[in-house]
């Protein structure tokens, strides 16, 4: 007779399952208001760094000045001094994905101006103050293909109640008589420009900083996770959900997860800034990855060429006996002793790994703080604060 090998699939608190095909996540993470208005001050800091780099175009053109004539006007070395942005707000739109609104925002610009109007010919510089400016952007949240997150501008709109502009030199008091038109000039030019730097720090910095996020984890030599989107972040009133695949995965040979994961629904706690749900599904794909890779394989060796098929539930082995060419055997004994290697042999050794823990899907940079765990129906809730290390 033969050597038969039973391989017991590691994960066996998973096969009670059902074999269907499903989109539920393995693993939620959800940011809170406090997690967004953490982020949203230092995406703010950005977003004043990069207006303040705004580059203004020369201007020039002609005004007709009451008993003065024909004003040839022009205006170069545009500089920006300053561009504050005192009062904002990021919020969690269902449908749409985040919304920033900034108010109250002001600017300071300087520059030199030539005038050449009837036969005088003047020159010098000028302040130009930019106040009330109301900013309101829209970001549409996203994967890609690859299961990264994206982010883009979707709306943004830019409104400046006050431009005030004032002309130094030796006519300056004549030069401010026609500040009007230049002012409305400069409102125009800055409206536009304050929306294309926001798209460009959005695709640049935002998207990029986001693209850390890791969808795959190596664990060891042997197992990974893939954090992968499984559909993009869904807004609420509160905070901010995503989906990830949340499934171990054996890196010499990838195969289907004979089981789904359960719907997943975490409870409302918005103390934390960020809040992680790990399923069972999470934690029982690790033991059928290990098995998967060849880790944890039980063999059984017997003098019978029989066909056993087992039947794995949520706290014991069954098994039963589908045909055999030789007769019956003891099925009981078989099963007693697969109970004794799963409990004794199997669960410990997966357990002791599980307790060297597993990476967060974080993006770079992040740490977190205060977290506590908790145990609920089908899934483990950890929730944590979170800070970000600049760069050195």
């Amino acid at each position: 007779m033969g050597v038969q090998s039973l391989a017991v699939a590691c994960g066996a608190l998973a096969f009670c399952l059902a074999l269907t095909t499903a989109t539920n996540p393995g693993f939620v993470v959800r940011i809170t208001q406090a997690g967004l208005d953490y982020a949203h001050q230092h995406g703010i800091a950005m977003l004043e760094k990069k207006l303040a780099e705004l580059t203004l175009p020369d201007m020039s053109g002609d005004f007709r000045v009451l008993r003065v004539g024909k004003v040839h006007y022009e205006l170069s070395r545009l500089r920006l001094r300053s561009f504050h942005l005192p009062y904002s707000r990021i919020s969690p739109v269902p449908n749409v994905g985040l919304q920033v609104a900034i108010s109250n925002a002001f600017a300071e610009l300087d520059g030199d101006w030539r005038v050449k109007m009837l036969f005088i010919r003047d020159h010098g510089s000028f302040d130009l103050k930019v106040e009330n400016v109301y900013i309101k952007i829209s970001l549409r949240l996203g994967s890609d293909t690859t299961g990264k997150p994206t982010i883009s501008t979707s709306d943004c709109s830019t409104r400046i109640s006050k431009v005030r502009v004032l002309f130094s030199g030796k006519f300056g008091w004549l030069y401010n008589l026609f500040h009007s038109a230049v002012e409305s000039k400069f409102k125009k030019i800055l409206e536009s420009k304050v929306c294309d730097s926001v798209a460009e720090s959005v695709h640049k910095e935002l998207q990029t900083y986001a693209r850390t996020l890791p969808v795959t984890a190596k664990i060891d030599a042997r197992t990974g996770i893939d954090y992968s989107f499984v559909a993009p972040p869904v807004a609420t009133a509160q905070s901010l959900d995503t989906g990830l695949k949340g499934e171990f995965y054996s890196l010499a040979h990838r195969s289907t997860v004979p089981f789904s994961p359960l719907p997943l629904s975490l409870p409302s706690d918005h103390d934390r800034m960020v809040y992680f749900g790990a399923s069972s599904y999470f934690f029982n794909t690790a033991g059928f990855a290990y098995h998967t890779s060849g880790a944890l394989v039980f063999e059984i060796t017997d003098a019978m060429g029989q066909r056993v098929a087992p039947l794995l539930s949520l706290c014991r082995i069954k098994l039963s006996l589908k045909d055999s060419v030789v007769g019956t055997f003891q099925v009981r004994l078989l099963q007693s002793i697969m109970n004794i290697f799963a409990s004794d042999i199997l669960l410990p050794r997966l357990n002791a790994r599980l307790d060297e823990g597993f990476p967060l899907p974080l993006p770079d940079r992040i740490r977190l703080l205060n977290t506590f765990v908790r145990f609920h129906q089908n899934f483990l809730l950890l929730g944590a604060d979170v800070h970000f290390q600049p760069k050195a």
